[in-house]
């Protein structure tokens, strides 16, 4: 089944384009299914790559999705355009009366900030809170794990002496989750940030269980049955050269960074990247995607009773 986009998305011309199967409003009323209401709570300044980027791999699946796209409601972003925030984006307090089956919150490029710091963090924690009553299923990407992890068990966040950055292999830990189904015994995810969550850490809070980790980059994917929620603080979501955008981006502005570790052939920057995470990419939220179809009530008002 295809993902349901606004025809005028720029992610829809994007995933068609490269073969992923995407519908409009008119094509989906004529199917007699319920899609899957998953909403993506934007907060990276690059709105449309993020977009593109999750809705790629949720939409690769046999299951209908319908994707919304929400913000938060004051924070205003200054690196996308106000036409297309206005357009297809919704702020949160215009959505806390609505259930849905699925949320992913994103990362955000804040994480030398307290979570207290950051500027949208009392209405951020809100909608933690609201998952609980209002959506099914929620996954926190990046710091957007991070964040649900502190506020759900006061699992703290550490500065990191320098950037941990590039493709770092990571142990799968629990073969038998249904998070996990076809996963190998190790896979490779992009790393991009400045701060880490620790295993010791994790340990104190009852409940938890962490699913892939690695040596270089520590816990990477977490499980949180009782409060309905995955969290992983690397990238599956990135594109071929997001670590190579960030990069150049860097260089160009004098910044002194590293080449992105196991990202570029034999670390040359000046050779065209590997992909070596798609395959497990998509195995992860299609078998997110696949646990929210088989548990969700059908009646949609039922979530979260």
């Amino acid at each position: 089944m295809p993902i349901k986009l606004p025809s005028d998305l720029p992610a829809f011309s994007v995933l068609r384009n490269e073969g992923v199967m995407v519908m409009g409003e008119a094509e989906a009323m004529r199917q007699d299914i319920r899609p899957l209401k998953i909403g993506l709570l934007n907060l990276m300044p690059m709105k449309i790559q993020t977009e593109n980027q999750f809705a790629r791999l949720i939409g690769a699946g046999p299951i209908q999705i319908d994707l919304r796209l929400i913000r938060m409601s004051e924070h205003q972003t200054r690196n996308t355009a106000v036409s297309h925030m206005e357009a297809f984006y919704r702020p949160f307090r215009d959505v806390r009366n609505e259930k849905f089956d699925g949320l992913i919150i994103t990362g955000a490029p804040i994480e030398h900030l307290d979570f207290d710091q950051v500027s949208y963090w009392d209405e951020l924690r809100e909608v933690m809170d609201w998952t609980q009553t209002n959506v099914h299923a929620t996954f926190g990407v990046c710091w957007g794990g991070m964040a649900m992890i502190n506020h759900f068990h006061g699992v703290p966040k550490h500065l990191l002496g320098s950037k941990l950055f590039g493709c770092y292999r990571h142990r799968n830990l629990d073969p038998t989750s249904p998070l996990l189904r076809g996963f190998s015994d190790d896979c490779v995810i992009p790393v991009s940030r400045w701060t880490e969550m620790r295993q010791e850490d994790i340990d104190r809070a009852p409940g938890l269980t962490t699913l892939l980790e690695s040596e270089e980059a520590g816990p990477a994917l977490v499980a949180d049955p009782s409060h309905r929620a995955t969290y992983i603080f690397n990238h599956f979501e990135y594109d071929d050269d997001t670590l190579k955008q960030e990069y150049d981006r860097d260089v160009a502005a004098g910044i002194p960074v590293t080449v992105p570790g196991n990202y570029y052939p034999d670390d040359n920057p000046l050779m065209p990247p590997l992909n070596r995470w798609r395959s497990h990419a998509h195995l992860l939220y299609g078998n997110w995607i696949n646990e929210i179809y088989q548990s969700v009530p059908y009646d949609a008002s039922e979530i979260g009773c």
